[in-house]
């Protein structure tokens, strides 16, 4: 307990190395773009729209009642701030390897500063998300004000498992081109193209493993006054992501003593 409270008492105390990195990102990631921050909207935008046309219109999937376009977008915002940032975190440390052999600092904060940088996207891509609601002409109920508290919960899922990949890029560098081939795998075990409720029940507690069901059905469901919360769904998820968290920071921590010698 007491080692515990001294690495959050030495995070605090390099708070301020935390933004500049996160900030450092941020720039990074759109400098010498043409399109600027636009992409944050671009991106879930067009897929959106293929996703409205292949599934939408002609595999006609059902979407509880919500409109396709809004059930695809409110899916795949925070879907791509997880599957973007995650590929970041994983590499936080070996694109940063200057700064882990002449530098000290917590090591956690490079994962940490990916994790909070990617709120940017976020928040970009998810203003679309008020025009479409005013679109569809959808008051969505007091479920909305669940949002601060779920990006909170997909801001410490992708950060826990972010520290595990970034842990293990360091030991083993093959994982870096692993992780878009499970980010890719992901898309389709997380409810995106399709509603959990077109699971047969027998086979949904399966989906429910995947943290992210819960979370980004709640996301959806928030928005949608005609989409009853899974609130069983989204506690399963609550519980992962805290096991995730825990698991992560433990063997991240473990790790760290050799990240100077192996990056």
């Amino acid at each position: 307990m007491v080692g515990n409270i001294s690495w959050l008492q030495e995070l605090w105390r390099y708070r301020e190395l935390f933004y500049f990195l996160a900030w450092r990102d941020v720039k990074v990631r759109y400098k010498q773009t043409l399109l600027g921050v636009a992409w944050a909207i671009v991106q879930p935008l067009l897929t959106m729209l293929i996703f409205l046309m292949l599934f939408g219109k002609i595999a006609n999937f059902p979407t509880d009642g919500t409109p396709h376009a809004l059930f695809y977008y409110s899916a795949l915002v925070p879907w791509i701030y997880f599957s973007t940032t995650l590929a970041f975190c994983g590499n936080s440390l070996v694109s940063n390897s200057n700064l882990l052999t002449k530098v000290y600092f917590p090591r956690t904060i490079l994962p940490a500063s990916v994790a909070l940088s990617g709120l940017v996207d976020f928040a970009i891509g998810a203003v679309l998300i008020i025009g479409l609601l005013g679109y569809y002409q959808i008051v969505p109920d007091w479920n909305i004000f669940l949002w601060p508290f779920l990006m909170f919960l997909l801001v410490l899922l992708t950060y826990g498992v972010g520290m595990i990949l970034a842990a293990l890029t360091v030991k083993y560098r093959d994982v870096k081109y692993a992780i878009p081939f499970i980010i890719q795998l992901g898309l389709f075990v997380t409810p995106i193209i399709y509603s959990p409720s077109t699971i047969p029940v027998e086979y949904r507690k399966f989906i429910m493993l995947n943290p992210l069901t819960g979370i980004i059905e709640a996301f959806r469901t928030s928005l949608s006054p005609v989409r009853p919360m899974e609130w069983g769904m989204l506690g399963v998820s609550v519980v992962f992501t805290v096991a995730i968290l825990v698991a992560g920071t433990i063997y991240f921590r473990r790790a760290e003593r050799s990240f100077a010698d192996l990056v």
